[in-house]
C-alpha cells in the first residue's frame, strides 16, 4: 500500500490513465476535484472520497477556485502500473 499526498492547482489536470494491479482512494483534503471514470464525471468536494477500481480509465482535475489537495491510497502500490491513454 502507498499513501500520497497531493496539490493540483486551479486548472491543472493529470494525464487519462489506468492501472493494472492498483486500486485507489482518493480522499480530498481541501479544493473540489473533478474525476472522470469510465466516462462519467464526479465531483468530490472536501472531506469527501472516491474509490477507482484496478483497470478503471481515469482522470482527476482541478476545474475550480483554489488548490485542490488529496491524499490517494493504493493498493498494491502504483508505482510502475500506471498505462497512460491519448
Amino acid at each position: 500500500m502507498s499513501v500520497i499526498q497531493e496539490r493540483v492547482p486551479t486548472g491543472c489536470s493529470e494525464v487519462r490513465h489506468y492501472h493494472t494491479q492498483a486500486e485507489q482512494f482518493f480522499y480530498i483534503l481541501t479544493g473540489v476535484a473533478s474525476m472522470e471514470l469510465e466516462g462519467k464525471i464526479f465531483t468530490v468536494s472536501s472531506q469527501q472520497g472516491i474509490h477507482i477500481p484496478a483497470g478503471a480509465k481515469h482522470q482527476l482535475s482541478n476545474q475550480h477556485e483554489g488548490d485542490l489537495v488529496f491524499i490517494v491510497t493504493s493498493t498494491p502500490p502504483s508505482h510502475g502500473d500506471r498505462v497512460e491513454l491519448q
